[in-house]
């Protein structure tokens, strides 16, 4: 089937909800196809995630035209007890890549400070 990514078979230290977050931290305007694309998932298991986040106040969006963009509450504590106090800000500054993080794991040169 055309454009349903490859099965992932094993374990992995994320969770899909995890990736979703941080795809749009990343680009708060992205587009479902791009995110599921990204996330090697389905459109509609990130519009499911989505709605999930949004539900219980993690993310909320707004539409603009044809596209949507999404507001990430960063002082969000996240849901298991083993992360108690633990922010979604916290989560985010692990996952997120800025700039010179993406050339460094690409293996392009970027300068040092």
């Amino acid at each position: 089937m055309d454009g349903v990514p490859e099965p992932h078979t094993g374990w992995t230290f994320l969770t899909n909800h995890a990736r979703v977050l941080a795809a749009i931290a990343d680009n708060r305007s992205a587009r479902i196809r791009d995110i599921a694309a990204h996330c090697r998932l389905t459109e509609r298991a990130v519009q499911k995630i989505i709605s999930d986040l949004e539900r219980d106040g993690y993310l909320s969006h707004t539409r603009e035209g044809r596209s949507n963009t999404y507001e990430i509450d960063p002082g969000k504590v996240l849901r298991h007890p083993a992360e108690a106090g633990l922010t979604v800000a916290s989560l985010l500054s692990l996952l997120v890549e800025d700039e010179a993080d993406r050339a460094t794991v690409s293996g392009r040169p970027h300068a040092t400070a």
